[in-house]
């Protein structure tokens, strides 16, 4: 019994084959491929089976397999690469099989580009949800590439990363008909991604694939008077490069103030406040008041130091250090809010205890039930008063021409004062 040979073919059709290649279907007695494929060999004399129903065309093979037939099926770039190797495997034993990769649409695209893409991380939308690349966005992954299709096409891409709002900004490269001579390259930054988004299907090629490369943001640019007085989107915000998605959340934040009762004047302290978004709200509505970024990582403390300086911001005092180890020296409080303990929450509550002011109230956002217990046997221990929120709050993104909701991290918001139970 013969092998089937799958051989992987480009825009360029024939002349892009290797001479071995070549050879191999020369010899073909059944060519099987989409009419796009199979027009690159019109003077071929095998007999040509267009590939429309997959599985039909599968059950013809079968037949035509045991009649000894020499079978090359012809599919784009590379056939293992999310391509018809995967169902051609799924159907025939491996034995049967011989594969002849091309180059792939993203090898073609990174090599237009000039950027090594040993570490891209690939999304398929083809036919599938756009999960995945919700997830792999929101994580802030360096290179993106991603196969779309005529629903998830690339305008649709667009409109979705626009709505997750995200802190990430990214550089959007639409490569159409790669390898061949209507081949075209777009670039689309940060400010020109809307544009993307409001493209007709008809204005870009069928045979795309889209490139997506973080842009590592040490300044952001937007205009003060144009921004909100509270509820600071995420994307203003500089974030982790490793962990974009670790930021306190606009709807989550505005809840955090509210259960904080701010009053002008007052002393506050942020205890493990990441990149300074708690801390950025407060001092932008209280600018009399003063603030202390507690973080301990230096990175953490950089990113608070680059968002005051875009916010111009001059009432925060970033400290760098454990807080069990460094509290103490600080002014006491008037308001505290606890975003991250380190594992040390009990001890933390310990020293606000000592420090906070007769009349202060603690809030903390937790998103762990152990974290959530430990603290409220503290407060019953202690004899504080406090109350629970749980919040859970899902956004509505893009799917295609549809809508849907994608839910975010739940989190419990304790509210206390150091007033003792009656």
């Amino acid at each position: 019994m013969r092998e089937i040979e799958v051989i992987g073919i480009g825009l360029d059709g024939a002349a892009g084959l290797t001479l071995s290649v070549q050879k191999i279907i020369d010899r073909a007695t059944i060519l099987v491929g989409s009419s796009r494929h199979l027009s690159y060999f019109p003077n071929h004399p095998a007999q040509k089976i267009i590939l429309k129903d997959i599985q039909k065309t599968i059950e013809e093979i079968r037949q035509l397999v045991q009649s000894n037939e020499y079978i090359i099926i012809l599919t784009s770039g590379d056939p293992l690469f999310f391509g018809l190797g995967r169902l051609l495997l799924e159907n025939f034993p491996q034995e049967q099989l011989r594969f002849h990769p091309h180059l792939s649409s993203i090898q073609l695209a990174f090599s237009r580009l000039k950027i090594p893409w040993q570490d891209v991380r690939f999304i398929s939308v083809h036919g599938r949800d756009t999960d995945e690349l919700i997830k792999v966005l929101q994580q802030g992954t360096e290179k993106i590439a991603i196969l779309t299709d005529n629903i998830n096409n690339s305008s649709a891409i667009a409109r979705l990363y626009l709505a997750l709002n995200l802190p990430t900004e990214y550089s959007f490269y639409l490569c159409e008909n790669l390898g061949d001579k209507s081949e075209k390259i777009s670039r689309f930054n940060a400010e020109e991604i809307e544009g993307l988004a409001n493209l007709a299907e008809a204005d870009f090629a069928n045979l795309n694939v889209l490139i997506l490369l973080r842009q590592d943001i040490t300044n952001k640019s937007f205009d003060l008077d144009e921004l909100p007085i509270l509820g600071l989107p995420e994307k203003a915000f500089i974030t982790f490069r490793d962990r974009p998605g670790l930021i306190t959340k606009k709807e989550i934040r505005l809840l955090i103030l509210g259960e904080l009762s701010l009053q002008p004047q007052q002393i506050v302290w942020d205890i493990g406040a990441g990149t300074g978004s708690v801390s950025i709200e407060i001092a932008r509505l209280c600018p009399n008041s003063q603030i202390y970024a507690i973080e301990k990582t230096a990175i953490g403390i950089s990113l608070i130091e680059e968002n005051c300086k875009n916010f111009k911001i001059d009432n925060i005092t970033p400290v760098y250090g454990s807080a069990k180890d460094i509290l103490l020296e600080l002014p006491l409080p008037d308001r505290i809010f606890i975003g991250g303990s380190s594992g040390n929450l009990a001890t933390i509550l310990d020293i606000c205890k000592q420090k906070i002011a007769p009349q202060g109230k603690l809030v903390i956002a937790l998103a762990t039930l152990e974290n959530c217990y430990q603290a409220i046997d503290w407060f019953k221990q202690n004899n504080w008063h406090y109350s629970l929120l749980q919040i859970q709050i899902s956004r509505s993104i893009p799917i295609a021409k549809l809508t849907r909701f994608t839910p975010l991290n739940p989190v419990t918001i304790i509210t206390a004062d150091s007033k003792k139970k009656e």
